[in-house]
């Protein structure tokens, strides 16, 4: 609508107010010297304005150079593309006197589904003049102001048919100077509007039902005086929101009208439009429509309600807004579905597509249009809810989900709870209306969408996470992540987590170590951690357990029928023999169940994090080629040349007494090396000989456990691992096959950070442990996640998850039989970069149990795991 008003050359105008939606285009036009830039500085924020002057300086040096305006203007219109793309209010200010320039505007704004609004500044061409002529960067003639001033006027009654969707024509100096700009919101955002709310689908007349699901959530209704349901409200202060198709085809259009008007009138209800509203609306509006799909059915019940409340429901449908943004913007209210880019847009195509969605342009064998499956690509954050094609249940699709149960088709009439995530369905009374197709069961939110996409890992990746912001991944990692995962990986379904690396203590300055615990417990003790636990370092190989309670268990959550998996840490199937896995699977199940922790947590599945033993189960390869190796090349050539150096010395060769003695501690470090890995293997069959130490409870349904404390994580275990015990004992007390335990405890004890005495007790703990030949162990605090002492007004950070403090005899294998002959050399290791990846790959973690445990969709559960795969290939001493 063109704003004008009306006033005499003598009269001084009063404050002109002009509305500017907070999203939208504005283009400014006036000639030149009339004003625009001071007004856009006086009105818009400085990064909101993109002059064209400017950009005439920034690829020309020279704001003036009129030979570089065709590339100024390219990128004038690139930046407000990038701005108006990422929702930004955006202020073009050039001359824009003349068609072709708005034009080009007009259709960057119906690009990004936003709107047009144009500012004219109708200032004399005298006053433009004597404001050039003060300005000595505008040495062109008057003839120039004379020509814009024509264009400007020849332009302005036809500024709305270019497509713009407010015009404020600004009269001479004194209003311009008088104008004050005011942002208004655009209709379809309230996000100020947190909830709760119970979200409905396709009523379709269905009044007795709509009654029955309103009462179910708990709403109470209110009736008029001849007994018809006029309003309902929530003694809680919930809001019912409505997605649509509220008539037609049923049996009580008025009913369901009335109603609902109510409840939106009363506040207490928001609607959007649905299809049917829109063609019903034409229709009342006497617009020429074909009378289908029950359109006939609501035009004939209405026809019996009074004018009055025809012209209330026509004024009603013609104020629905196409969407709404509700709760921060988390929540996206709509018809037919709306793809993340159309989010809180302003359009033709935004509300076409709310109202009808999109379709691959076939029809099936039923006549009706192929729906293009947008909820299947869609990666954005906000919740949409929608209806508009029906199906037998409502289900979460890639944060999605459709509401249309086919209730008028005798379904069910479906509201879900927000922010609860609960379903509530009433059936229907009778079918209503004969579908003309039945409801299929691979509509859109009643499959579990196709595999993912390429572009959800590929490139250059930034991944949000709760606890540690926003994480890095290269193009190159991303790229090795990628081979790992297409050629080795177990099906991205089930890898719902993959453990972080370890970061180990700061180096040892005690003489003859290289790691020590007490750099550990100093290390916590400056980052405010009091108590900490140490937990025995089994040496084995990191293993991640899904157990399955039953083997529908996974099929519901993962999507995947079977026992469970047991996975590496980049993702591999552990045991390549699948007969021994399930043998393995079982046997956890068998112990989770006697220890009664499926019930305790509520859970028909588990996720565990373990060590898997002996050593050489997973890495035999790995010691034939290293270890052995190396220890057998030293056992065969050390005791040869120390025979040699001795028949030397016998001759009496001067000199080689420090090289003797030198080769013979060699040798005594050698045969040290060969002790220490073979400590660690030994042979096995079947489950024979196989020991699973789980050390945490990572997540269960609904719950990421990797948060609570570490006690109450051993305590659960500790129940599993007697569980296993009892089961062995009584099976060779009932004489069945003899049989060994398969679950292994682990050790710990707890440390007070601030007692020396405490402190004492857990360095004698970890030399007691190493000196029977184990690895080590690994320093934990007690309470898990934990945040370190904040400084300078800023939060702390996220504290190590843990340390790992390995023996020295251990470290032989790490780092050659006779590190500690370069101990100096071995106390420069840098541990910056270590530390670091330990932290992200943690946070990137837990930030993949969250979203398991909300029920987030595969793609958005798979980012984390995918990262965390892909930072392992970083650069770092594999010796850490």
């Amino acid at each position: 609508m063109t704003d004008r008003t009306q006033h005499t050359a003598d009269s001084v105008p009063e404050p002109r107010r002009l509305p500017v939606t907070d999203l939208s285009l504005v283009v400014l036009v006036g000639t030149s010297g009339s004003g625009k830039s001071s007004f856009a500085r006086q009105h818009f924020a400085t990064t909101q304005v993109i002059s064209s002057d400017y950009c005439r300086g920034l690829v020309s040096d020279d704001e003036n150079d009129q030979s570089a305006s065709a590339d100024a203007f390219e990128l004038l219109h690139y930046i407000v593309g990038k701005r108006l793309a990422a929702g930004r209010l955006t202020v073009v200010d050039a001359t824009n006197v003349q068609p072709a320039a708005r034009k080009q505007l007009v259709a960057l704004a119906r690009a990004h589904d936003v709107l047009p609004i144009a500012i004219v500044l109708d200032v004399p061409p005298g006053v433009c003049a004597e404001r050039n002529l003060t300005r000595p960067d505008r040495d062109f003639g008057p003839h120039v102001i004379q020509r814009q001033h024509r264009e400007l006027r020849r332009s302005l009654n036809g500024l709305e048919r270019e497509g713009f969707r407010k015009v404020h024509h600004l009269r001479g100096v004194a209003e311009v100077a008088a104008a004050e700009i005011v942002l208004e919101k655009r209709w379809n955002d309230l996000r100020e509007r947190t909830g709760p709310f119970d979200l409905v689908g396709d009523i379709h007349g269905c009044r007795a039902e709509l009654e029955t699901l309103l009462g179910r959530l708990g709403y109470r209704l209110t009736r008029d005086e001849q007994g018809r349901a006029v309003d309902a409200a929530h003694p809680e202060g919930r809001t019912a929101v409505f997605v649509g198709d509220l008539v037609d085809r049923g049996p009580d259009t008025p009913g369901v009208l009335r109603l609902v008007m109510g409840m939106v009138a009363a506040g207490h209800a928001l609607c959007v439009p649905g299809n049917h509203e829109n063609k019903l609306g034409r229709a009342m509006s006497g617009r020429q429509v074909t009378v289908a799909h029950g359109l006939r059915e609501s035009l004939d019940q209405l026809a019996a309600e009074p004018e009055e409340f025809r012209v209330e429901v026509r004024a009603f449908m013609r104020d629905l807004v196409s969407h709404y943004l509700l709760d921060g913007g988390r929540l996206v209210v709509c018809h037919a579905g709306l793809p993340e880019k159309y989010h809180g847009r302003n359009s033709g195509r935004v509300r076409s597509h709310a109202l009808y969605g999109d379709t691959t342009g076939e029809t099936d064998e039923f006549g009706l249009p192929v729906r293009y499956p947008w909820a299947e690509e869609y990666r954005g954050s906000a919740l949409v809810v929608y209806g508009h094609t029906p199906v037998p249940a409502a289900s979460f699709l890639n944060n999605t989900i459709c509401l249309d149960t086919g209730c008028v088709f005798g379904g069910s009439l479906t509201a879900l709870r927000y922010p609860e995530r609960e379903l509530v369905s009433v059936p229907a009374e009778q079918e209503w209306y004969a579908p003309v197709r039945p409801l299929i069961s691979d509509a859109p939110g009643a499959r579990e969408g196709r595999p993912l996409d390429l572009a959800d890992v590929a490139g250059r990746r930034v991944v949000e996470t709760s606890l540690h912001g926003r994480v890095s991944v290269r193009e190159e990692n991303a790229a090795a992540a990628l081979e790992v995962m297409s050629r080795f990986a177990l099906d991205p379904r089930l890898l719902a987590y993959l453990p972080p690396t370890m970061a180990p203590s700061a180096t040892s300055r005690r003489a003859g170590y290289l790691e020590h615990p007490e750099e550990a417990f100093f290390a916590y003790r400056a980052d405010g951690v009091r108590e900490v636990v140490c937990e025995e370092k089994h040496m084995g190989s990191r293993a991640v357990l899904l157990v399955a309670r039953d083997p529908q268990a996974l099929e519901r959550r993962f999507g995947l029928s079977g026992p469970g998996a047991v996975w590496t840490r980049t993702g591999r199937a552990f045991l390549g023999d699948q007969q021994l896995t399930e043998a393995l699977l079982a046997r956890v199940r068998a112990a989770a169940e006697r220890a009664g922790l499926f019930t305790e947590l509520a859970t028909d599945w588990l996720l565990l994090d373990a060590e898997l033993l002996p050593w050489s189960l997973k890495a035999v390869e790995l010691l034939r080629r290293q270890y052995a190796a190396v220890g057998a090349a030293a056992g065969a050539a050390l005791p040869e040349v120390l025979a040699a150096l001795e028949q030397a010395r016998a001759r009496g060769i001067e000199g080689l007494a420090e090289l003797t003695e030198r080769h013979r501690r060699r040798a005594i470090d050698a045969e040290a090396f060969s002790a220490a890995y073979r400590r660690y293997c030994w042979p096995t069959e079947g489950l024979t000989g196989v020991r699973l130490a789980p050390f945490q409870v990572l997540a269960a349904e609904g719950a990421n456990l990797a948060v609570r404390p570490h006690d109450e994580h051993l305590g659960w275990l500790d129940r599993l691992v007697a569980a296993d015990e009892q089961w062995v004992k009584e099976s060779a007390e009932a004489g069945a096959e003899q049989l060994e335990p398969l679950l292994r405890a682990t050790g710990r004890l707890v440390v007070d950070t601030e007692d020396e005495a405490s402190i004492a007790a857990g360095i004698t703990w970890w030399e007691e442990l190493t000196a029977v030949g184990g690895e080590g162990m690994v320093v934990k605090p007690l309470a898990s996640l934990v945040r370190g002492v904040a400084g300078e007004g800023r939060p702390g950070g996220l504290v190590q998850p843990g340390l790992k403090v390995r023996g020295r005899e251990y470290l032989r294998l790490i780092y050659g039989p006779d590190y500690t002959e370069h101990l100096d050399a071995l106390r420069q290791r840098a541990l910056g970069h270590k530390r670091s990846l330990a932290l992200r790959e943690y946070a990137l973690g837990l930030e993949a149990l969250d979203r398991l445990a909300g029920g987030e969709p595969l793609w958005r559960v798979h980012e984390p795991v995918f990262a965390v795969l892909a930072l392992e290939s970083e650069p770092v001493d594999p010796r850490l």
